[in-house]
Formats: structure tokens, sequence, C-alpha cells
């Protein structure tokens, strides 16, 4: 599984990380504004009965009990999310954070009983979460993460370095 991780698969991993943000920066930018989950909600939530239901009845629950009276915060998260979750998978910015929200709303949707591209969507950004450092090798947080080890270092140092002189001050 190492040769997964290596710099020789990180082009490979760039390429499906790009493609992954394009499909969330697509699927969210022409919600911005106008999306209404309600209906959705709703269809979903019917679609837990029957003999072969499609959603399990304790996602129903959630949905009927949590999502639905919340819409309109649903309706602001989930275009947000879908553009904020491509745009930091194309410049490799936050990774980690964007391939589990990208994972946790692919997962919302199957759950929801709606397929679609979602599986595809799904096992791309497991893949990429496999590949670890590897998926951000061709990103912006190879530096941001330097960055920010250097600043937390720098402050540690500091930290350390004042509780040395109060401590020899007394």
């Amino acid at each position: 599984m190492k040769w997964l991780r290596g710099p020789q698969m990180a082009i490979l991993w760039t390429v499906l990380r790009v493609w992954l943000g394009i499909q969330w920066l697509k699927a969210g930018l022409p919600k911005i504004g106008s999306f209404d989950a309600e209906g959705f909600l709703h269809g979903a939530i019917a679609k837990a009965e029957g003999a072969h239901p499609a959603v399990q009845g304790w996602y129903a629950g959630f949905l009927e009990n949590v999502a639905l009276p919340n819409v309109g915060l649903i309706n602001i998260l989930i275009p947000w999310g879908e553009v904020l979750v491509g745009i930091a998978l194309i410049l490799g910015l936050a990774t980690l954070p964007a391939l589990i929200a990208a994972a946790f709303m692919n997962l919302n949707f199957l759950l929801a009983g709606t397929v679609s591209t979602n599986p595809i969507l799904y096992t791309a950004a497991i893949l990429l979460l496999a590949a670890g450092t590897a998926a951000h090798f061709y990103g912006m947080d190879r530096f941001a993460i330097r960055i920010l080890k250097e600043k937390l270092e720098q402050r540690k140092n500091k930290d350390i370095n004042l509780t040395h002189k109060h401590v020899t001050n007394h």
C-alpha cells in the first residue's frame, strides 16, 4: 500500500483530486441563491416506505426531525459546502477536511436514496484519503502545512521561553 502514497503516484492523485473538485464546483455553483432542498427531503422521506425502502427508517427520521425543520440552513450549507469543497480540492488547500466533507456529503446523498454519481465521487474521495499526503503533494497544502508547522513551532518556543523566564524570575 506504500506505493499508493509515493511521490510517483502524486500526479495521478492530483489529477483525480482536481477532477473531483471540478465535479463539486460544477454541482454547487448553480445552486447558490436558488437551492431549495425541501422537495428533495420530502422525496427521501417517502423512499423509506414500502417493501424495499431505498432509505432506512432511522435516516428518514433524521431527515424529518432534524433536516426538514432546518431546511433554510440546509439550503445554504449544501451549495456553499459543495463550492468550498470544490475550490479546496482544486487548489489542494485544506485537502483532508475537504475530502472528509466531500465523502460526508456523498454518504448523506446516498443514505437519502440518491445514487446518481455519488458512489463514484464517494469512492474518489476515499481513494484520495487513502493516498494521504500524495493527494496534496502538488497543491497549496504542501506549503501551507509547512508554514503552519513553523508558526506553531515558533509559538511553542515562545511559550517555553516565557515559562522559563517566569520560573527563573521567581
